[in-house]
């Protein structure tokens, strides 16, 4: 079958619920990161989308901390959910179709697959036949634009920048379809086929003024007259309650036209000044004007010079040539330039210093060849904010070069008086002409600059306005798009990865002029963290290049907590308020008033953003009732000091932000007010009240749900930690500890954990025994990526020990697990698994089945198939009860394990698929668990013969290890490499071999204790290596090296590998009798005589050759009847 022709046949849709077809078949896409993971790469069609924009769209703001492993697995899972049939029930890779390249992942299908690019080409013809005089071709062609609508679009998207972006585009697009649509219906004579759409629209876009006037046209066309004129009236009140403003001149235009029985329909296309309140592009609008006399006979949009301060030449604007490059937003001008072709006014939205000015500008570039009267920038910033309408109009006048002798010959023969106001002068000035005008910086002037825009727009129907402000314009009309900081890297990505982000490219743009010959990629690491520091803001990244004059990189990095001294010295040239990091952000505090400002410095104490619920109870009080606090937060989200975002699967949807740099200025206004203590009290006690609320529910049904607010609140919490154990507070520190463990450990932040816990331990010497025995059990989970000796492990027991003997009472489930975390770590569970038996019949079934899955595990390692196979089902269906799909997840990759071991490599890859799926929608599991998962697949599926798609998932899973960096070290990052070492000295592949052992051993050079077991594989494996190149004596020193590991006779499996490699070397050196017999004490350790792994077979397959099967059995039966001393002893 030809693998392009499957995947031609495949469409997709993301307007509405995600749906993939293949040949007219639905195509089943599980979990929700990865049907928004294909919802990205669908958004850009066959274009390369960048990592960073991956992890955004997939995580939103809260990423994994090993999101590149995290994301990696999901693209390896989208794979094989579009992997084509291919012979013997094998699946061919679905690569081609999901193309990995350097800077991101490529979707190779064409825009017209997806209902989305769709849309998009009917909208833009249905709105060129409107605008050309063809209504019917507008109605039909829309209408099938709108069909392809199934409900509300990318609703698998995370929150976040990314998808609040997307999301207002969409939104945007299809209210122009709609608007464009309900207007051809109108012009068609055809007002009912509109109506009860119209209706729709107005109530979910009540303050839309264009779609208002058109709803008022629709029911007086249908001669409902009474109606109409209730319409104007009920937008009238809505207007008047929500805004506290009147209607638009052009609506109370087309009312008293109603009133009066005067009015047409062809009068919107005739040009009366009301029409449909929207002075759409093209040839209706330019009739219109000319029809309606305002512009002198004669004249035209471009035979109306304007003139500059040189006089008399001709300007087709005043924008300056650009003296830097623009970098990071090519994406958002042709967002934004698409926006202006349908709409004539887009305001820029977004914080000081995030690059408003500079993607207004370069839009304007974009735009200029359909500007016959050019594009202008009217800059506001000096303007004084008390200026009333007159003074900002004056401004635009200046801006734009219109003289008073321009204006006044632009008026001769009106009926304006040359002595008129400046915003009449204005508005006459630019009458008939077809420009646009950034108006740069409006917040400080917000409501004179609202009502100069909404008149410009009612009276010059060829005049489109880009404004940017810190704050909406908020008039009819204004489509609004939200100015992002750029894209960084996140933590831990790879050079290649970090130096694709958005921030990171302008950051060795400026650096480079800044200092030439400098380099951006030997010094990516300390430039991420710059970038990341400073929240991607243009400005702040500017700024901080330009100290690379006289700091490192790293000391730079390092400064970046004293930001405010530090980042000065921006353009002589720039505004006073664009040249330090603290006049942006100061420029932005003095346009609060002071319950914003109490609320603002309060919010600075969330390190991770707030929901709602938790700014009202934190940041309530003095100054501030906990009622006012949700229209407060809007306020300072209007101004672009905090920002909204809508959070997937969290209990409360939106979130609210603070960017670094305003919450380091809110966090020093906060100590000024003598507050900060208070605050931060309040801020701790709310969240031990999340963390303790939460933790029981990550054992059960809520798992995933509750994963996820912790996820959201991780650095709140690790926040409220920190501070407990700086101020000494043990008991506060111990509750939060006990709380957050499992969380940590189902997220990854093992690190995280030790580190807490072990500080935990220390600030509350004397807490309860339940506390203490609780941040045990943390610690002891998150042993392994420790350098915690032997001695100290001995050390916990003992006051383990000690503390259970103290409780007056059952422990709860983290306190009950303490002794058994140790002794398993200690390695005394492999000798005595009955350690366990107490755990097992607990009261909580949790623990039951916990203990359970490590019996079985235990009784796996001391090859006693059928007790470990009957604790694992027992401990699967526990979890099944509980709903715990973690612990579903763990038996059935140890169950895997088992089939693998018992040679059924059919049912193996069963269970290690099912054992990924039960976690797939966790993302972003701790690194451990999801290695060995990955890694317990390939080997399955290597076994069973579907080896392309073994060594597929193993190059992915190895490609994750790389992007992770902290992932790379440790025994589950060995394992990978070193089966993969297996597979390719099976095909005899000896040099790829040898390159994949030493990096599993490089995975080791720092690995603490518990290591041992990892290392003694890949030694093991380093023989058969060299025994396979013919160098029997470097196999014999490997081997004995693997059979000193101290913990090597505890572990039957690991024990059996290293007999099988003795096996192996025996056969080579012309010892048959005795490879068989030690063929014979590796099965009698590890209790089960299937023939499965590569060195195994091969030196069973010699023995047997060289001995016959009478003597081959013989001699096996005879090392099967050893004990494991007798065995060991042997190789002595």
């Amino acid at each position: 079958m030809d693998w392009a022709s499957v995947h031609s046949e495949t469409c997709f849709s993301v307007l509405g619920s995600l749906d993939v077809r293949r040949g007219g078949e639905p195509v089943e896409v599980g979990g929700r990161r990865l049907r928004a993971l294909l919802t990205i790469l669908l958004l850009d069609a066959g274009e390369t989308v960048p990592l960073t924009s991956l992890i955004e769209g997939v995580w939103g703001g809260n990423p994994p901390a090993n999101a590149g492993n995290a994301l990696q697995a999901l693209i390896s899972r989208l794979r094989n959910t579009f992997a084509a049939p291919g012979p013997a029930g094998h699946r061919k890779s679905a690569s081609k179709l999901i193309v990995g390249e350097p800077s991101g992942y490529r979707l190779a299908v064409a825009p017209e697959q997806v209902d989305l690019h769709r849309f998009a080409r009917l909208t833009a013809d249905g709105s060129r036949a409107l605008a050309g005089g063809d209504p019917a071709r507008a109605f039909e062609t829309l209408g099938r634009a709108l069909a392809l609508w199934r409900g509300p679009a990318l609703p698998d998207l995370a929150g976040g920048d990314f998808a609040a972006t997307e999301l207002a585009h969409l939104d945007a697009l299809r209210l122009a379809a709609e608007e464009n649509r309900a207007e051809a219906a109108l012009r068609l004579g055809r007002p009912g086929e509109t109506l009860a759409d119209l209706r729709r629209l107005t109530a979910t876009h009540p303050l839309h003024e264009p779609l208002r006037a058109q709803l008022m046209r629709a029911l007086y066309g249908m001669g409902r007259h009474v109606e109409a004129l209730a319409a104007y009236e009920e937008a009238r009140a809505d207007f008047a309650d929500r805004l506290g403003a009147d209607p638009s001149p052009r609506l109370s235009t087309l009312h008293v036209a109603m009133l009066r029985g005067e009015w047409h329909e062809h009068n919107s296309l005739t040009g009366d000044g009301v029409g449909d309140g929207r002075g759409e592009p093209g040839g209706d609008v330019d009739r219109a004007s000319s029809a309606n006399g305002g512009v002198p006979a004669g004249s035209t949009a471009e035979a109306t010079p304007v003139q500059g301060p040189a006089g008399g030449q001709v300007r087709r604007g005043n924008l300056r040539a650009r003296l830097t490059s623009f970098v990071g937003r090519e994406r958002d001008v042709t967002q934004v330039d698409r926006l202006l072709e349908g709409h004539r006014l887009v305001s820029l939205l977004g914080p000081g210093g995030a690059g408003k000015s500079s993607l207004a500008v370069r839009t304007a570039e974009v735009a200029a060849d359909r500007m016959p009267g050019g594009v202008w920038m009217a800059e506001l910033a000096g303007v004084p904010g008390s200026a009333d309408v007159d003074e900002v109009a004056e401004a635009l006048s200046a801006a734009l070069g219109l003289r008073p002798v321009i204006i006044h010959s632009v008026l001769a023969g009106s009926e304006l008086p040359r002595s008129c106001d400046a915003l009449t002068r204005l508005v006459g000035g630019l009458a008939g002409r077809h420009l646009l005008i950034i108006v740069d910086n409006c917040e400080h002037v917000v409501e004179s600059a609202a009502i100069v825009v909404d008149r410009l727009l009612a009276e010059c129907p060829n005049v489109r306005v880009l404004a940017t402000t810190r704050e909406p314009l908020g008039i009819t009309g204004e489509v609004l798009w939200p100015v992002t900081p750029l894209k960084v890297p996140p933590a831990g990505a790879d050079p290649d990865t970090a130096m694709s982000a958005s921030a990171v490219r302008l950051f060795a743009d400026r650096a480079a002029a800044a200092l030439p010959g400098f380099s951006v990629a030997g010094n990516i690491r300390a430039v991420a963290r710059i970038c990341r520091e400073l929240d991607g803001m243009p400005l702040a990244i500017e700024l901080a290049a330009a100290r690379l004059r006289t700091l490192s990189p790293d000391a730079l990095a390092d400064r970046l907590d004293d930001r405010f001294r530090l980042l000065t010295g921006g353009s002589r040239t720039a505004l006073p308020r664009h040249q330090t990091l603290h006049a942006v952000v100061e420029w932005s505090w003095a346009l609060l008033d002071e319950r914003e400002r109490v609320l603002a410095r309060r919010l600075s104490v969330f390190a991770g953003g707030a929901t709602l619920a938790a700014a009202e109870r934190v940041c309530a009080g003095e100054g501030l009732d906990p009622a006012d606090v949700l229209d407060t937060l809007a306020r300072l989200v209007d101004k672009s000091l905090v920002a909204a975002a809508v959070q997937s699967g969290e209990a409360e949807a939106t979130r609210y932000t603070m960017l670094e740099t305003v919450r380091a200025y809110a966090e020093e206004r906060l100590t000024e007010a003598g507050e900060r203590e208070r605050v931060r009290l309040a801020h701790a006690r709310h969240f031990l009240g999340v963390a303790e609320e939460a933790e029981p529910r990550l054992r059960g049904r809520g798992q995933l749900d509750t994963l996820r607010l912790l996820s959201a609140e991780h650095d709140n919490t690790s926040a409220a930690l920190r501070r407990a154990i700086d101020s000494g507070e043990g008991e506060v520190a111990l509750r939060l500890v006990g709380a957050l463990g499992w969380y940590w450990c189902l997220a990854g932040h093992r690190r995280e954990a030790f580190a807490r816990s072990e500080e935990a331990l220390r600030v509350g010497a004397g807490a309860a025994p339940e506390l203490r025995l609780a941040a045990w059990t943390v610690c002891g989970t998150s042993f392994r990526d420790t350098d915690m000796t032997a001695e100290a492990v001995g050390d916990a027991i003992r006051e383990i020990q000690e503390l259970n003997a103290a409780l007056d009472g059952p422990p709860g489930v983290q306190a009950a697990l303490a002794e058994a975390t140790w002794m398993l770590l200690a390695g005394d569970m492999h000798a005595n698994p009955s350690r366990l038996d107490r755990l097992i019949v607990w009261p909580d079934p949790w623990v039951r089945a916990w203990a359970s899955t490590l019996k079985g595990m235990f009784m796996l390692a001391a090859g006693d198939i059928v007790a470990c196979e009957e604790s694992l089902l027992a401990a699967h269906a526990g979890f099944e009860r509980l709903g715990d799909r973690w612990g579903v997840s763990t038996c059935l990759s140890a169950l895997a394990e088992l089939s693998h071991a018992q040679n059924r490599p059919a049912e193996s890859v069963d269970r290690a698929r099912a054992a990924i799926a039960a976690i797939e929608e966790f993302g972003g599991l701790e690194e451990t668990h999801s290695l060995l998962l990955f890694t317990r697949l390939a080997t399955s599926l290597w076994h069973n013969g579907e080896r392309d798609a073994a060594r597929e998932l193993l190059s992915q899973t190895v490609h994750a290890i790389r992007v992770g960096e902290r992932e790379r070290e440790g025994a589950a990052a060995a394992l990978v490499f070193a089966i993969r070492g297996d597979f390719a000295r099976e095909e005899g592949e000896l040099a790829g071999a040898e390159r994949h052992y030493a990096e599993a051993l490089l995975c080791l050079e720092n690995s603490p204790l518990g290591a041992e077991e990892a290392r003694t594989w890949i030694n093991t494996s380093l023989a058969m290596l060299a025994e396979q190149r013919g160098d029997v004596a470097r196999a014999g020193l490997l081997l004995g090296e693997a059979l000193r590991c101290p913990r090597d006779g505890e572990n039957r499996p690991v024990l059996s590998l290293v007999l099988i490699g003795y096996a192996v070397l025996a056969l080579a050196g012309g010892e048959p009798e005795r490879a068989a017999v030690l063929l014979g004490g590796a099965v009698g350790v590890r209790g089960f005589d299937t023939v499965v792994d590569y060195d195994h077979v091969r030196a069973d397959r010699g023995a047997r050759a060289a001995l016959g099967p009478e003597e081959f059995t013989r001699c096996l039966e005879r090392g099967r009847a050893l004990t494991r001393e007798e065995v060991v002893a042997l190789l002595g």
